[in-house]
């Protein structure tokens, strides 16, 4: 149960909450720039894929700083805190739980003291296979009891990473990384460092973006390419899946600790990248776009008006205008501010809903029949909420349309997706999910149909959220994705 503390959360209804990503990471080499701050306006980008804790970690070639906290970027830092934050390299984190909870210890980077030096390290993704390194971590060193946590300072699988890097004595960290990165399984992303160099690492699967700029004066990682542009990198290319980077003085080096057998996760064109990111050199506005301009043709119906849900269902309501026909308004206005509230809102507050978060143009909707695009539907209580609003606001009809499949199958790749149970959509028609929502109808973009707007080939796409057919093995039951969390 999520108790009080005088910070702001995630949701004004943290039970019902839409889809939301682990992680978003970052990290430059850049010994005469300000890495602090430039990892600062990286996390700044990449705030959407993790809003519960931020953390900053700088190397000033002879001791590394870590500074984390819960809350957002801009709750964590300050202009003192980042001046203290004092290097030529170094790695930043966001934060959404979906191994171990949400409390300090497991705020990122993790850092660890090793035979070499120090060791700090960021994680976006989700690891299948904790019970076998868990094994491994105590053959390794059987001094240590994992299950007491005596090796980790958190509950989380990056920091069980982070305790296998620590344990082969004074080997450099390269050779390591070789050693424990192809015994790592699921979806990951890392940056890490060291007193002196920058790594990056993408799983086989590239499950999760990740990508490599250029600085006048040094390189960068980042989660999206927004994250390059707002530090003012120029995109060089993704990190391929399979890859392990190195960046120092000496430049940068790159070897292969597995085979590429792409996988990339196709909820990041529907719903968890910016839309101003490029994936796969696809920009991720264009594809919305045109998941729009399917939705249309697969689902055409008689309207006045083409309203999104702000702001993800924008783009998609763009396409979906343009090709029905169907004039494009603004129905909903967003509050910027509420996109986090107290931790434990009121039951008065939980009544209100999502009225704090939209609140509908009356003279705008009033007597309508409104097309309303939305990304996804996953248990369905907003839209239900949204639907019975738009209709007291005076709309004649409501017909939902939805740029994604119905979701079906949880994920363990890093995004925290409810249980088949908590999903809406399986055992359930279109129909009866149509009157469980209110809608006049109800339309969801085909399958083969997304997967044609991202411009890539279904075989390098993870669709198991739609389609329950896992590209990496995933463990027997989902609690042994929380067995960290447990001991």
């Amino acid at each position: 149960m999520l108790r009080p503390d005088g910070r702001l959360s995630l949701d004004l209804d943290p039970i019902d909450h839409g889809p939301k990503d682990a992680c978003g990471v970052f990290g430059v080499f850049a010994p005469s720039e300000d890495v602090a701050q430039l990892t600062y306006y990286g996390l700044f980008a990449l705030q959407h894929r993790g809003q519960e804790s931020a953390g900053i970690a700088v190397s000033t070639g002879e001791r590394i700083t870590v500074f984390k906290d819960m809350g957002l970027v801009s709750q964590v830092f300050d202009e003192a805190t980042l001046t203290s934050l004092r290097g030529r390299l170094g790695i930043g984190h966001t934060r959404y739980s979906t191994t171990g909870a949400s409390v300090w210890h497991n705020a990122q980077p993790t850092f660890r003291a090793t035979r070499n030096g120090g060791l700090a390290l960021a994680h976006n993704g989700n690891l299948t296979n904790t019970h076998e390194l868990e094994s491994w971590l105590r053959e390794l060193d059987p001094d240590q009891r994992v299950p007491e946590k005596k090796t980790m300072d958190s509950t989380n699988d990056t920091s069980l990473v982070t305790a296998l890097m620590s344990s082969f004595g004074t080997e450099p960290i390269e050779q390591v990384a070789m050693k424990v990165l192809p015994r790592l399984r699921g979806a990951f992303c890392l940056t890490f460092i060291n007193e002196t160099t920058l790594f990056a690492a993408r799983d086989p699967q590239g499950v999760r973006p990740l990508v490599l700029g250029r600085l006048a004066t040094g390189w960068v990682v980042a989660s999206e390419t927004a994250a390059l542009d707002i530090v003012g990198a120029s995109f060089i290319r993704e990190v391929e899946p399979g890859e392990f980077i190195a960046i120092d003085e000496a430049g940068l080096r790159s070897q292969r600790f597995a085979e590429a057998r792409p996988k990339g996760c196709l909820f990041e064109y529907v719903y968890l990248a910016r839309p101003d990111t490029t994936i796969a050199g696809r920009s991720v506005h264009a594809t919305r776009v045109e998941i729009g301009r399917i939705l249309a043709r697969e689902h055409p119906v008689e309207a006045d008006l083409v309203i999104p849900t702000p702001d993800s269902g924008t783009p998609s309501a763009v396409g979906y205008a343009e090709a029905s026909g169907i004039p494009f308004g603004l129905g909903l206005v967003k509050n910027a501010y509420v996109g986090r509230t107290f931790i434990q809102p009121s039951q008065t507050i939980r009544q209100l809903g999502i009225r704090l978060k939209l609140n509908p143009l009356k003279e705008v909707i009033a007597g309508k029949r409104l097309v309303v695009v939305d990304d996804s539907i996953v248990r369905g209580n907003t839209q239900r909420a949204l639907v019975r609003m738009l209709r007291e606001a005076g709309a004649k009809q409501v017909h939902v349309r939805i740029s994604s499949p119905p979701v079906e199958w949880p994920c363990f790749y890093g995004i925290d997706f409810a249980t088949r149970a908590e999903l809406i959509a399986p055992g359930l028609g279109v129909d009866e999910i149509c009157r469980s929502l209110g809608a006049d109808s109800l339309g969801y973009i085909s399958l083969d149909a997304l997967t044609e707007a991202t411009h890539r080939p279904a075989a390098e796409l993870c669709r198991a959220c739609f389609d329950g057919r896992y590209p990496i093995a995933v463990p027997k039951g989902q609690a042994e994705l929380l067995h960290l969390e447990e001991k």
